[in-house]
Order: C-alpha cells, then sequence, then structure tokens
C-alpha cells in the first residue's frame, strides 16, 4: 500500500529544500509550492555552460544569462534565498560529452535523462546533502509516494498528458528519498500553471518552454556533432548491401530516420525508405523499408531500479521508449545483469542508445540502456 510521498508538497515536519530553478515557470512554480508549504527553501540556478549566451532564442536553449537573471528574480518574488553554482564542467563531461560518444559509437542517446542521473539527482543532490539540505526540488511532472514500509516509489504525475516520469526513470532509491515535485500530484494544466504564475508575481508566467537539447539551442543536431567528429563521407546501403547513396557521418544518423537520407535510387516499390542500422565500424547507413524497423524484443543494459529491483523470472510490465511515447505490453526480466525484454507486438524503431523504462502501473519499475534488438519476423 502507498501513500502521498511526504516529499511532495507538504510534509510531516519543515524540510530544508534546494530548489533548482531553471529560469522557466515549472520550477519557479515548484520552489513558490514548495516555499508556501512551509519549507525552507534555496533556490540554486545551475551554470551549466563555460560561455553562456546572453539570451535565449525562443523556446530553444536554455541555461544564458537571462535564465539565470529570471531564476533570481522569481527567488526574489517568492522570497528565497538565490544562487548559482557552476557545474559547466560536469555537465561538459558527464552529459555533453557521453552525448557525442554515443552518437559516434552509433547509438542514440538521451541527454536529459543522463543529466537528471548524473547532475541533478547526483552532483547536485551531493552537494546539497553536504550543505545539510533534506531535498531537491525540481519542477518535474512526476509523483514520489511513501510505503507503508516507509520505502519510497515513483510514479506517473496526476496527468498523464504532463508526465515526466520517463526522464526520471535513471533515479534509485537514495535519489528519490531526497527529491520533491511539487508539480506532480495536481491536475493542472499548463495553462493553469502559468496563471498560477501570474498570481504570484513571477514574471516567467508567459516565458516559452524550452525545447530540443538544451546545450543545442539552434536544434542542429548534426551540425553539432560535425563540428566536434568532423566529415566522414561514408555509404548508404539497402538491406542487399547495395549502395544506393552517401552520406558525411555516419553518427549523423538514427534508427527509424526517414528525412535527410540523401538517396540516390529510389526502392524498386517507390516507398520511403527507413535507416535500419547503424554501423561506426565501416561507417555504413543501412536503409530499407518500414516493416524492416520492426523490433520483437530487445536486451538492455545497465539497468537501474526506482526502488527494489523486480522480483526473479519474466514479468509483465508496460514499457515506455520515448520521453513522449506511448506505453506498450512487455515480458522483462533480468538475465546475468542484462534486461531482457519481449514486446507483446512489434515495436517500430527502437534504437540502440534509447531508455527503456518499466513501469508496474503508474509505478516506474526502473530503466535500462537499449543495446540491442532482435528483429521481428515479417508476416508471410
Amino acid at each position: 500500500m502507498t501513500t502521498a510521498s511526504p516529499r511532495g508538497t507538504a510534509s510531516a515536519r519543515p524540510l530544508r529544500v534546494l530548489a533548482a530553478m531553471s529560469g522557466g515557470v515549472d520550477s519557479a512554480v515548484a520552489a513558490a509550492r514548495a516555499a508556501e508549504a512551509g519549507h525552507e527553501v534555496t533556490g540554486v540556478h545551475l551554470a551549466l555552460s563555460a560561455n553562456p549566451k546572453s539570451f535565449r532564442t525562443g523556446a530553444r536553449g536554455c541555461c544564458t544569462i537571462e535564465d539565470s537573471n529570471d531564476a533570481r528574480r522569481a527567488a526574489d518574488v517568492i522570497g528565497i534565498p538565490f544562487y548559482v553554482w557552476d557545474l559547466a564542467e560536469r555537465f561538459r563531461e558527464d552529459v555533453v560529452e557521453d552525448f557525442v560518444a554515443e552518437y559516434e559509437a552509433g547509438r542514440t542517446p538521451n541527454p536529459c535523462l543522463r543529466c537528471n542521473e548524473k547532475i541533478k539527482f547526483a552532483a547536485l543532490l551531493d552537494k546539497a546533502l553536504a550543505l545539510g539540505f533534506d531535498a531537491v526540488c525540481t519542477g518535474h511532472y512526476a509523483t514520489v509516494v511513501t510505503r507503508e514500509d516507509g520505502r519510497r516509489e515513483l510514479h506517473r504525475a496526476s496527468d498523464a498528458a504532463k508526465d515526466q516520469s520517463y526522464v526520471l526513470g535513471v533515479l534509485d532509491e537514495r535519489q528519490l528519498a531526497h527529491a520533491m515535485f511539487p508539480l506532480g500530484d495536481t491536475l493542472t494544466t499548463k495553462e493553469e500553471i502559468r496563471a498560477e504564475a501570474e498570481r504570484r508575481g513571477l514574471s516567467v508566467a508567459k516565458k516559452p518552454d524550452s525545447h530540443d537539447i538544451c546545450f543545442i539551442a539552434d536544434g542542429d543536431t548534426q551540425g553539432f556533432l560535425a563540428s566536434r567528429l568532423g566529415r566522414a563521407e561514408g555509404d548508404v546501403v539497402d538491406e542487399s548491401g547495395t549502395k544506393v547513396g552517401t552520406h558525411d557521418g555516419a553518427y549523423g544518423f538514427t534508427i527509424g530516420q526517414r528525412k535527410g537520407l540523401r538517396l540516390g535510387h529510389p526502392a524498386p516499390d517507390g516507398k520511403p525508405r527507413y535507416v535500419l542500422d547503424i554501423s561506426p565500424v565501416d561507417n555504413t547507413v543501412t536503409v530499407g523499408p518500414a516493416a524492416s524497423l520492426d523490433v520483437a524484443a530487445l536486451t538492455a543494459v545497465r539497468p537501474r531500479w526506482c526502488g527494489a529491483p523486480p522480483a526473479d523470472g519474466p514479468r509483465p510490465y508496460t514499457a515506455q521508449l520515448r520521453a513522449h511515447g506511448a506505453e506498450t505490453p512487455v515480458e522483462a526480466e533480468l538475465v546475468d545483469g542484462e534486461l531482457r525484454v519481449r514486446f507483446a507486438e512489434p515495436e517500430r524503431g527502437v534504437a540502440p542508445g534509447q531508455a527503456i523504462v518499466l513501469y508496474d502501473g503508474t509505478r516506474v519499475v526502473g530503466s535500462a540502456t537499449i543495446d540491442r534488438t532482435e528483429r521481428a519476423v515479417p508476416a508471410v
């Protein structure tokens, strides 16, 4: 049995809370709610770029000087102390360099998960605990609940449309014990969150949400990778190995991609072709029909459990493969430290490097990084 978590907006006793404030509306309202609930809140903005730009470009990017100033103004309105902590070097090592290395290896990483795992709930949390704080508060839409035995669980947000539990699936039990998500257990639309911010006098009420990857402000992932990995021309081939085009770097592609393939030869059936495989060893990209993207099973590595590991043997769960993806029924089990997953129905466009997050109802069981896939046998 589970009950509402004391790490939400209310607690049996006031907590010392470090509120991570990005400069956006969600984190500002989260900090305000935590303070209103009686906690002793301190705001902190994470400086994640060694050379931040002065201003954002619309809804793209974050971590600019403008964002830092917006966070400071919000903290002033809420009436809480505010600091800027420089984690740029740690972010570069653990998130940006990992992102580049994963693409170079032919995988498709999710830097938001890595940031939550390595920065917000590792570097930031460790520093917060060392300074005597009880919890780290963020503007994520997810819910922490506490069981009768005292163990904490991560659950989906009350509003499934805004749920962000997927990118928090890397958090372990220790991290969850010190996590606070004040926005997760309320059924409020984003418009209502903005209205609440306006009522509270927060100037970020109408600020656009940030999209894309925060350290690639212009949204040009391929250009970002090319600037770091260089141009490496190679072949694009079909499933038979026949050359059908060229590319400037296999790292610029991801499984399931359709656009930007620069194919010189149309498919025999005239239908679109998609990226099926990326081989960094010979710098080759393989393309084929949509049906060849169907995956029946996968193996994932580096599992992380949001609580106790699951019991031995195959068990039914639902799985989510993308931040905004739908749940799909699966059977999963842990075998020799690897997570073996079989889909009830073939899943399309599953890429190594992506995270798979397992759910038991609304509870997040844990996550792992997809290492290899098993293609579905086409129906005859």
